[in-house]
């Protein structure tokens, strides 16, 4: 850099966001992605149950449960896969618009369409393709933020990423939806209907209020021949074999959250009312743990952002994210059922929220280790792990519950997080702060 350009950027300071680990290009970006995951994130805790209702789509439990989690869940995965591949041919912005419009027409299909039919099919399927949606929206914007930001600022970029999406889904999507139905008496329909409108607030902003450049070109265009064709797609497959390290990334973040489905799919029945002769916590207060341990984990996304920066992304993520969460994930079990209060289980339960953020580095170690042509395929694998978290914490439950209780299943998820302790250890980039740190004390130490 040329002593003008030193001069010139010395008085011109950073803008204040981008001080705070914000790129300032995207920063409306992060405005729309929290409006539109609480828009997303509306229906969480209830859906399931509305369409067992009659005046919903009147299905039998099972069958509504088929619908907003399996079907839904397999969306959810492909969508995450497609972000990361459809974004280094398109460029973020073009996939976000798409999911955007994937959430919105068949959202109006779902509402106006399939409940009036009560039909599981119509049901089914119309809400199985809205699950593509918020994944493509929500995860080429990581991609975007991971392309344009300075290896300085990844972590911190990623953290206010995690803040915003998990900030909106669950978490002030419940609070919203509690609000409406228990303070200004909207029906459950209401509120669906409310959410179509938030989501569509959130989308016009995160996809026209943004006018970085970078969003509407291939990821590192300048490296590859022919960057649009749809030959890249295969790039986000067999960059599994080409680079080893995208398999331990992908293992590390399947296993990142999969407890925390797996915990408030089990706890109804394991400590709720539901329990074998009755458990100690009510259905509200199990709601309230959830509230309680997401919004532990959402000032600490932020936290363990900046925190990856300095101390390093893959230390961050071994020692904090999967150690931590080895530790916490029994303590909270076992200590809920020793204590039988919810005060214990709700502290236990925010400790868990805390150190679940220490894998928050691992939005940004994942693109930064691979060549730049590559980005997009290694953050597809990264949200293809997201996506399955979803089905892999329920089906450890369904799997091993009957057989070893939930004791058994909370050890299992300990298990888990120490073999991706072992695994995460592969995952390494030369541009990774604490990677640096040990290059450059190598370097000074003598001979």
């Amino acid at each position: 850099m040329s002593p003008e350009a030193d001069s010139k950027r010395a008085s011109h300071p950073a803008p204040f966001v981008e001080r705070i680990g914000i790129p300032y290009p995207l920063r409306w970006g992060f405005v729309g992605l929290l409006i539109f995951m609480i828009g997303d994130g509306v229906e969480v805790t209830y859906l399931t149950d509305y369409l067992t209702q009659p005046d919903g789509g009147g299905l039998a439990g099972s069958q509504a449960s088929f619908a907003t989690v399996t079907l839904y869940g397999v969306g959810v995965l492909f969508g995450s896969w497609f972000s990361g591949t459809l974004s280094a041919i398109w460029g973020p912005r073009r996939v976000m618009w798409l999911g955007a419009g994937i959430w919105l027409v068949f959202e109006v299909l779902f509402l106006f369409v399939a409940l009036p039919t009560r039909s599981l099919l119509v049901i089914a399927v119309i809400y199985g393709i809205r699950g593509l949606a918020y994944p493509l929206f929500a995860f080429a914007f990581l991609v975007w933020i991971q392309t344009i930001s300075a290896p300085r600022m990844r972590g911190s970029a990623a953290g206010w990423f995690w803040f915003a999406f998990t900030g909106g889904l669950p978490t002030l999507g419940s609070a919203v939806a509690a609000v409406a139905i228990g303070l200004f008496g909207l029906s459950l329909y209401g509120t669906l209907v409310m959410s179509l409108f938030l989501v569509a607030i959130g989308a016009a902003i995160g996809c026209f209020a943004v006018r970085e450049p970078a969003g509407l070109r291939p990821i590192a265009d300048e490296t590859v021949a022919n960057p649009r064709s749809y030959r890249r797609l295969l790039e986000g497959i067999d960059i599994l074999w080409r680079d080893k390290r995208t398999i331990a990334g992908f293992f590390t973040r399947l296993v990142n959250t999969a407890p925390q489905y797996g915990f408030f799919a089990m706890f109804p029945f394991t400590l709720g009312p539901a329990a074998p002769g009755g458990g100690f916590l009510t259905i509200g207060q199990v709601s309230l743990l959830a509230t309680i341990a997401y919004a532990a984990n959402i000032g600490a996304n932020l936290f363990f952002g900046v925190f990856g920066d300095h101390f390093g992304w893959r230390r961050t993520v071994t020692v904090f994210g999967c150690c931590g969460c080895a530790l916490a994930t029994p303590l909270w079990y076992f200590g809920a059922v020793a204590s039988q209060s919810f005060t214990v289980t709700a502290i236990l339960g925010a400790v868990y929220g805390v150190l679940l953020a220490g894998f928050v580095p691992l939005s940004a170690l994942m693109p930064s280790m691979v060549e730049p042509k590559d980005k997009g395929a290694a953050l597809a694998i990264l949200n293809t792990g997201a996506g399955g978290a979803a089905l892999l914490g329920p089906v450890t439950v369904t799997l091993l519950y009957p057989i070893f209780g939930g004791g058994g299943v909370a050890i299992a998820y300990c298990v888990m997080y120490l073999i991706v302790a072992g695994v995460s250890r592969a995952i390494k980039s030369p541009v990774d702060p604490g990677e640096q740190a040990r290059a450059e004390a190598a370097g000074a130490a003598p001979a």
